[in-house]
């Protein structure tokens, strides 16, 4: 089986090894089948220059960069990340190549394709009930997952208003865009599809001070946590291995 590759960005090392071990256990995959590229190291291969032929898909992780913030308040690493994952996109997006973009793929996929995308929608950090939509339900990846299911998200921007030509997948009461598809095989998830309690909880610890929530709230966030009933979203990884390995 050609390797998946996974995009990401996320610079503290706990954070980022915990993303990696979750995908690979969430894909069933092993190290050999899930290539990880951390594209916020200085000296990591642009991911524009990958040859796509030689993987079976692209995952991008999620991100402590925010798309839709000014472009004078992004650091210099942002902006030389966002512009290898755009240019990387400009590829994927016209060759139809499997890509599934976890939460940082909403913004990055939503404003490569001209939707908008802002801070309307953000949600705090913990479980909410999200539902398929009828796109969603007969769709060959999300209809993996129940009509109703419960996903952990934290995000501080979503898709306000999706490009015409973007196939709603899934929506929730707090953000209306929680999936979206563009041609037959471009994905995007503002949930995480890759995130147990455990994981969350790594989430919480780490980005205690990155204004997600307020400090002392770190506590309380990973006890509500633990209370959720969170099963069905790794469904959708190992429903994109199924469907594109090759």
């Amino acid at each position: 089986m050609k390797p998946f590759v996974l995009l990401a960005t996320r610079a503290e090392d706990v954070a980022a090894d915990d993303e990696y071990a979750a995908f690979l256990r969430f894909g069933g995959l092993s190290e050999s089948e899930l290539v990880r590229i951390r594209l916020e190291q200085p000296d990591a291969p642009p991911a524009a220059s990958l040859d796509l032929d030689a993987f079976s898909g692209v995952i991008l992780g999620g991100s402590p960069f925010t798309t839709s913030v000014p472009a004078g308040t992004k650091s210099a690493e942002q902006v030389r990340v966002e512009a290898d994952v755009f240019a990387l996109l400009d590829r994927v997006v016209v060759e139809d190549r499997p890509f599934l973009g976890a939460c940082y793929g909403v913004g990055t996929l939503g404003v490569h394709q001209g939707g908008v995308v802002d801070g309307t929608f953000g949600e705090a950090i913990g479980a909410v009930a999200i539902e398929l939509t009828g796109e969603g339900a007969v769709d060959p990846l999300t209809s993996a997952l129940p009509g109703s299911f419960e996903a952990f998200v934290g995000h501080k921007e979503a898709v306000t208003t999706l490009p015409d030509h973007a196939v709603l997948l899934a929506s929730s009461a707090s953000c209306p865009v929680q999936a979206f598809r563009v041609g037959r095989h471009v994905y995007a998830t503002q949930f995480h599809p890759e995130l147990d309690v455990p994981g969350l909880q790594t989430r919480i610890e780490v980005y205690r001070d990155y204004g997600y929530f307020e400090p002392h709230e770190a506590e309380w966030l990973k006890a509500n946590a633990a209370r959720a009933a969170v099963s069905e979203p790794p469904r959708l990884l190992q429903r994109f291995v199924e469907l594109y390995a090759r």
